[in-house]
């Protein structure tokens, strides 16, 4: 199946988040971008890809321990940026930067001591897409706009086992279905 681990803002911040998103769909060109929506959006910890059956009880016990050794913190939606020349469009985090970080880092390495194949170790950057393309668009106006932005400060206090299942109809614009596998509440002392 596949996984990834994830942190998802509470429904009044993805509350906050919508009314943002539907003021930058009220901008010129918007048209050319896929939106995301409330399913979707989440912090990617890490992304573990199509994990072997087999291997997802260890996956999740050692996501468990990641869990209890981090205590919960701050975080808020704040400012925008993109990647890929235009082709994503997000909103980034302040908050507690480093213990964000810090469980990415502990998501990635139970996923590898589990034994899912995991690629290179890049420095996690966090971000929650809320757009899409697949032609370079100039997103600097939502960027622009996303500057602005700023939810309210939520306190993180769980870690989530998301799976993901990729649209299959066809239809344009259908997008993935994510499905909570796993809750992990964190519990370690600050």
């Amino acid at each position: 199946m596949r996984l990834f681990a994830a942190v998802l803002p509470p429904e009044d911040v993805a509350r906050e988040l919508a009314t943002e998103v539907a003021e930058l769909k009220k901008l010129p060109g918007a048209d050319a971008l896929r939106w995301t929506g409330r399913p979707g959006w989440h912090f990617t910890l890490a992304f573990y890809g199509e994990v072997d059956d087999d291997l997802v009880p260890d996956l999740s016990a050692r996501l468990e321990r990641v869990a209890h050794r981090t205590a919960p913190f701050p975080l808020a939606l704040r400012g925008g940026g993109q990647f890929g020349h235009g082709r994503a469009l997000w909103t980034g985090a302040e908050g507690d930067l480093a213990a964000l970080r810090l469980l990415a880092d502990r998501s990635e390495a139970a996923a590898r001591k589990a034994g899912v194949p995991m690629g290179e170790h890049r420095r996690y950057k966090p971000h929650l897409t809320v757009a899409r393309s697949r032609s370079a668009v100039d997103v600097r106006p939502y960027v622009a706009a996303l500057d602005a932005f700023t939810s309210r400060t939520w306190t993180v206090d769980e870690l989530v086992l998301v799976r993901s299942h990729l649209p299959t109809s066809g239809v344009a614009g259908e997008q993935p279905r994510y499905e909570a596998v796993a809750r992990r509440p964190l519990s370690g002392a600050r």
